[in-house]
């Protein structure tokens, strides 16, 4: 039954082997790490994916604006900015200082325009910020639930970035995210004592009607971005 389910592939090799190739269409899927693991690399290479297929995708950014967000995948030899120009790709910021109008734009506005612009793939980059928005925990959980159902209603399969507890790595700041989402994907930096050396691991936390990968397999961010090796041994704790 789970080799019968679509998938949607995320534009990295290695993680779509890992996935048995690719996510469950439709997922809602959380990429967890500390800063400086890639997470928005992994998202605008998901982005790039969606693009080369003529899919479209709608990212919803709390962090970067539309320029540095297309200038960073333009690094990589993603051209989102020609997806943007044929309608692919449509960048929605939100200012997370501006509480007022945030809470009002995602509650009123971006229904509205997840509808109209009917997106295939979806990005929330970060859903850490969403702490900015409220001091009342309810309204924060509320409006995650929001935003989670509304791409389940789209049929979009999203990927939602958040920051990891750094006293806990295998989970959320707020650990919220993980109560909404059908996959947890974590995204960590790795240190090996004895050889001096610094690297990243990548782990499946977790991942809804698919089989899929337990290990941490390494990874590196390279010129063409995210590269998992998918195949190699597991190597002990992060």
């Amino acid at each position: 039954m789970m080799a019968t389910v679509p998938r949607v592939t995320t534009g990295v090799s290695g993680l779509d082997e890992m996935l048995q190739g690719g996510i469950p269409q439709g997922h809602v899927v959380l990429v967890l790490g500390t800063p400086g693991v890639g997470k928005t690399c992994l998202a605008l290479q998901f982005v790039a994916s969606g693009a080369a297929r003529g899919e479209k995708t709608l990212y919803l950014s709390f962090e970067e604006e539309p320029d540095a967000l297309l200038a960073a995948a333009a690094q990589f030899g993603w051209s989102l900015t020609e997806a943007t120009k044929k309608g692919l790709l449509k960048i929605v910021r939100v200012d997370p200082q501006d509480a007022s109008n945030a809470l009002k734009r995602i509650k009123s506005q971006f229904p509205q325009e997840v509808q109209s612009f009917g997106p295939k793939r979806m990005v929330i980059d970060s859903i850490s910020l969403l702490s900015a928005l409220s001091s009342d925990e309810v309204e924060r959980r509320n409006v995650l639930f929001t935003i989670a159902r509304m791409c389940r209603q789209a049929g979009a399969t999203t990927l939602l970035t958040a920051e990891a507890n750094p006293l806990a790595p295998e989970v959320s700041r707020d650990g919220m995210g993980e109560y909404v989402s059908d996959g947890v994907l974590l995204l960590a930096a790795t240190e090996d004592p004895q050889a001096h050396r610094a690297g990243l691991a990548m782990k499946i936390l977790k991942m809804r009607r698919t089989g899929h990968v337990r290990t941490r397999q390494p990874y590196k961010i390279g010129p063409r971005g995210i590269e998992v090796d998918a195949r190699a041994v597991d190597f002990g704790g992060l």
